[in-house]
């Protein structure tokens, strides 16, 4: 710990030194560290991790070494090219030591449409890196897409590492030795599947990879996690790309482009936020086979690390019962919630189909929302930045909600008013009584209400009708639990 800390101090010391020139600062990043280093914001100053890219043609094997480093499964693997798109960055360890890895897309010349924005996102990749992986497939050998990732490596001047993959076992070597004729010296034989090699792999990596990036900026710990939920094609990764003022995630028409969730620290608002860009999430996702399948999976895992989700809508369309399904998914995770109503500016001409459009699309929202009335809407477009400026303030009053907790006698003279003004109606000739109640928990905020007997559905969505009219909760789901008190024996 006292380690860290040294880094910190001599990181932290280093940027204010260097100010504009060596760590290519522009003012407002200037302005954030004199933030960082006098601890304004609780913001909490990271050390800029070693950064390792993993790259190569499409279907080498490239995410299933990613999973094999990190001891889990975490990127997307089917045995079809393809299948990562964006570059996608996960926090890694191997002796004691915490680095960056970057999965990447495919790299191909020549590529066009979305295969040439794969082939970008893995070029800023290399140039974003200390250390560069190259995995070939040891099994078919170097082919003319290889030698054109040689050419393009040649030129960074960084450490790279030939990684001869599906080398599944000793008869398989001379196949990786094969592999010398690349010109990037000696291949590094492992089977990624298997964990053969890998090891030995990383255990050289360590030996060149820096204690501090060279190339990566400061990390920031602590802002709040966004996780982007829809349908496919809804503009969530327009969105993220438009935030983070950069084209940080692959965007294309085609439905289904994101595979992999991608955080991102962007600045809006004047604060730092983390917006997880996530796949979209398709019907009877329990049915699809393969990335699909692993991307909805990754999806619900992204929301369940993040505390506020931001469900795109489509205006151009009308709302599905997918688009239900997913606010559903947020409701269940206990999450924070923001609507944003993307492609407005495709309803901003006053020709009759539009104008129809609107009025309808106010119908829809009365209609199949009225479960969410309290989330705040935002109407935005991902595409010019119209009011992105209005989702910080919906996102602040959602989770200032959540986060929201209501004192035990201020919450049991709540109950007592209400139950005097509106009694839980007979049933059965007995009327339930609320002897107690409390708030237990926050994020969401969770009561509890001990009775005498079970209270209807409709009451305990009055109580909470009652909650959000007095104390506010915009933005957050309210769980309402019952203690129903035991008949004494006698």
């Amino acid at each position: 710990m006292a380690e860290l800390d040294e880094v910190l101090a001599e990181q932290r010391a280093q940027a204010l030194r260097a100010g504009l020139e060596d760590f290519d600062l522009d003012e407002e990043d200037a302005a954030l560290l004199a933030g960082l280093a006098s601890g304004e914001d609780g913001i909490e100053f990271l050390p800029a991790l070693p950064v390792v890219a993993i790259v190569g043609r499409p279907n080498v094997g490239k995410s299933a070494l990613v999973n094999r480093i990190l001891g889990r499964r975490e990127a997307v693997v089917e045995d079809t090219p393809g299948v990562t798109r964006d570059r996608v960055t996960y926090k890694a360890e191997w002796l004691d030591r915490r680095f960056s890895l970057v999965d990447t897309g495919g790299w191909e010349p020549d590529a066009k449409g979305i295969d040439r924005s794969v082939a970008a996102q893995a070029e800023v990749a290399i140039d974003l890196a200390d250390v560069v992986l190259f995995v070939v497939d040891a099994t078919v050998g170097a082919t003319a897409t290889d030698e054109h990732v040689v050419r393009l490596l040649r030129k960074t001047k960084k450490p790279v590492f030939l990684v001869a993959n599906k080398v599944d076992d000793a008869r398989q070597e001379p196949e990786a030795a094969a592999l010398w004729n690349l010109g990037l010296g000696e291949p590094h034989p492992v089977s990624a599947i298997h964990g053969r090699g890998v090891a030995d792999l990383l255990d050289e990596l360590m030996k060149v990879l820096p204690e501090i990036s060279a190339v990566a900026k400061y990390e920031i710990g602590g802002p709040r996690r966004v996780a982007i939920l829809g349908r496919p094609n809804v503009g969530k990764s327009s969105l993220l790309n438009k935030a983070a003022g950069e084209e940080r995630v692959v965007v294309n028409e085609l439905a289904g482009t994101t595979r992999d969730p991608v955080d991102e620290v962007v600045e809006l608002g004047g604060k730092l936020w983390t917006l997880v860009d996530t796949a979209g999430i398709r019907r009877r996702v329990h049915l699809s086979q393969g990335a699909d399948f692993y991307a909805s999976l990754r999806t619900s895992t992204a929301l369940e690390k993040s505390e506020v989700a931001v469900v795109v809508l489509d205006v151009s369309q009308s709302i599905s019962v997918q688009d239900l399904n997913i606010i559903d998914l947020v409701l269940e995770s206990g999450r924070a919630l923001v609507l944003a109503f993307n492609k407005w500016d495709r309803l901003n001409d006053d020709d009759m189909e539009n104008a129809d459009r609107r009025r309808y699309l106010e119908r829809e929202i009365e209609q199949d929302l009225a479960h969410v009335t309290w989330a705040p809407r935002v109407n935005i477009s991902a595409r010019t930045g119209r009011h992105l400026d209005k989702l910080v303030p919906a996102l602040e009053t959602a989770l200032e909600s959540w986060d929201q907790r209501i004192p035990t006698g201020k919450f049991n003279a709540f109950l007592a008013e209400l139950v005097a003004e509106h009694p839980h109606p007979l049933r059965g000739g007995k009327q339930p009584r609320i002897l107690f109640g409390t708030q237990a928990a926050t994020r969401p905020p969770t009561f509890v209400l001990f009775t005498t007997g079970f209270l209807d559905p409709g009451y305990r969505r009055f109580i909470q009708r009652r909650l959000r009219e007095i104390y506010g909760f915009e933005g957050t789901p309210i769980v309402l639990n019952m203690r129903i008190r035991e008949k004494r024996q006698r």
